[in-house]
């Protein structure tokens, strides 16, 4: 066990490091001059001529001038002691606006993830103990439609058909749970049961999957001759079983949320990580881009190993070699 997690951590330092560098090089061959931008917005608008002496002097300022693996190697070093340097236009601390934005994308994640559960498992489990019945066919459309709608489509969709049919909006701006609980909800709710419902839609179609192989068993078949209930054959014996793929799935769809994080916060006005990435890409401001992108890396790879050490939890049989 210890030298599988050694093993795991060593490639995922190794994943990270290749991440960054990806990072790093894919912003610097992006077309467009980043001196030339922020010159343009110091001074109110495009289409305005900067000499190049003005120019030479922003990238000096901001470092751009320096080698390409000097300015890697200081990004990095920083980047593991905290200091992930200060936005190209506004000047603030980006770790500063991190921990300001990431509370905002990290409840998001999670209220959407506890509904995609409590929805998308149930699901499964009907579908596959309902086969080929009106409500495994129902409910596998309902998912099939989870899957197919881009999620933008479908916030907008909700957005506009709410304010037209129903002179509705939400809730817009930002309510601290400690500080404002009922705004704070009715400000996640609608982003929440959007996200959650597309991840839902995987984790039921997965466990439809894994129950109707798992009940196909034989020791599913011994266990009901024995005059054990539906309840305790599935409960007991099918789910269990049943659930490691589905916790692939789980882990999986967790670190998509916070890349979809991004469409519901700028869809929904949430001032959290998503929206804040964003804005730094349309900008291409390299510190905000590359610290934030590098965070969600982290967050994919620390899943996936609590999703490699939760299977012995669940299946004994599995042994890490």
């Amino acid at each position: 066990m210890k030298e599988y997690l050694i093993r795991r951590l060593l490639f995922g330092v190794l994943t990270l490091f290749t991440v960054s560098g990806l990072i790093f090089a894919l912003l610097r061959i992006a077309p467009g001059d980043v001196a030339l931008m922020i010159a343009e917005a110091n001074s109110g608008g495009e289409g305005i001529d900067v000499s190049e002496e003005d120019l030479e002097d922003i990238r000096e300022k901001l470092g751009l001038n320096a080698p390409l693996h000097i300015q890697y190697v200081t990004w990095l070093k920083g980047y593991v002691i905290g200091d992930w340097g200060d936005s190209l236009f506004t000047g603030r601390d980006v770790f500063d606006e991190f921990k300001l934005k990431f509370p905002v994308t990290l409840e998001l994640v999670i209220f959407s993830q506890i509904i995609a559960i409590i929805l998308g498992l149930p699901a499964g489990i009907i579908m596959a103990l309902r086969q080929d019945t009106w409500l495994d066919y129902t409910i596998r459309i309902t998912s099939l439609a989870g899957l197919s709608l881009p999620s933008f489509w479908s916030a907008t969709l909700l957005l506009l058909g709410g304010a037209y049919f129903f002179m509705w909006n939400p809730e817009l701006g930002s309510f601290p749970i400690t500080e404002d609980p009922w705004g704070n909800l009715k400000q996640f709710f609608w982003p929440s049961i959007m996200l959650g419902y597309i991840s839902a839609s995987t984790k039921a179609r997965m466990m439809r999957s894994t129950m109707l192989e798992v009940l196909r068993q034989d020791y599913i078949r011994t266990a009901k001759a024995k005059g054990l209930t539906q309840y305790v054959v599935t409960a007991r014996h099918a789910l269990k079983n049943a659930f490691i793929p589905v916790i692939t799935v789980i882990g999986i769809t967790t670190a998509l949320a916070l890349g979809g994080s991004v469409v519901m916060e700028r869809v929904f006005s949430m001032p959290g990580l998503g929206n804040f990435i964003l804005e730094g890409m349309l900008a291409r401001d390299f510190p905000i881009v590359q610290s934030i992108t590098l965070f969600f890396a982290i967050a994919v790879v620390f899943v996936n190993l609590l999703i490699d050490i939760s299977y012995g939890w669940f299946d004994p049989r599995v042994r890490y070699q």
